[in-house]
């Protein structure tokens, strides 16, 4: 019993990433059907202008840390982020969307600025790994035999607070209302009076922001940061998302956390090296019987 929930802990936690950064990817195909492909090289690149932020704080203001370090830290670097996706969001894809171009050319320019991102990071900084520098103290409780950290209930209430914040955002606000109709009607919304490009920078600007949440706190958790590190459990991601049902924000952050149980539960019974050949197979049998997702719906097109 003991094994059983110290687990259920960590697939929290690990789960909590995925959800995070998979609510990312749900806002912007939410409102563009766009798979922006690149943002798990965005939530790489957030942790490593989390690590310069912490550097340079560090340098300017001696004696800061603790819980000022870390919040000046998430704020500077969820702005930067925020600036980054929007930025990528005006070079690469609104030029796309302005001459009306066939999705595959979007998805391949999704692609290409992940390589640009992961390779840039390379050259510039070199292949070797970063070790992220210890933001806050660690404390840590042992409720009988289970052992639980700060960290992992700052990373649990972390992604349950962005769900919840998403979710009000998207259903409470004005821009939220916009982001809704947008998704239903793209053609229809300009005659509303609506401003789409402003909508549309908001969605890179926020889906960014969650992903400096995720990289600040995966730094963190786990703090040898390198290149690659996105790659992998972006598309992770993604796929907890598309199982979740992609576009609905509820549905990616349950995916995320399914994924996170299931990954934590193979590798507590099997060898590592299991891990992900059966969590992929028990994703593509639920896809299998439910195609659209736990909470996707299917749509039909009118032609």
């Amino acid at each position: 019993m003991t094994f059983f929930i110290q687990n259920i802990f960590n697939a929290l936690q690990w789960g909590s990433f995925y959800s995070m950064i998979a609510l990312g990817y749900c806002l912007v195909y939410g409102v563009l059907r766009l798979i922006n492909f690149a943002h798990g090289d965005i939530f790489m690149t957030s942790t490593y202008i989390a690590f310069f932020v912490v550097a340079f704080i560090t340098a300017k203001i001696s004696g800061l840390v603790g819980i000022p370090l870390f919040v000046i830290t998430l704020v500077c670097t969820m702005a930067l982020t925020a600036l980054l996706g929007v930025g990528i969001e005006k070079v690469a894809y609104k030029p796309l969307r302005a001459k009306g171009a066939n999705r595959l050319y979007v998805v391949i320019t999704a692609l290409m600025i992940g390589f640009i991102l992961e390779n840039g990071n390379l050259a510039v900084l070199g292949a070797s790994a970063r070790s992220f520098p210890d933001i806050l103290p660690k404390y840590v409780w042992n409720i009988g035999p289970v052992t639980i950290t700060s960290l992992k209930v700052l990373v649990i209430v972390s992604a349950v607070l962005i769900f919840a914040i998403l979710q009000f955002i998207v259903q409470k606000t004005t821009l939220g209302m916009s982001m809704r109709a947008i998704s239903y009607d793209k053609f229809a919304i300009p005659l509303m009076g609506i401003p789409v490009n402003t909508v549309i920078t908001f969605t890179f600007a926020l889906g960014s922001a969650l992903a400096a949440v995720a990289g600040i706190l995966f730094g963190m958790s786990y703090p040898v940061m390198d290149p690659y590190m996105g790659m992998i459990i972006g598309w992770k991601a993604f796929i907890a998302a598309v199982v979740g049902g992609i576009g609905d924000i509820k549905g990616a952050f349950i995916g995320g956390f399914l994924l996170g149980f299931i990954e934590i539960f193979v590798t507590a019974f099997l060898p590592s090296s299991y891990k992900d050949l059966v969590s992929f197979v028990i994703l593509l049998v639920i896809l299998t019987i439910k195609p659209t997702g736990f909470f996707g719906l299917a749509k039909s097109t009118k032609i």
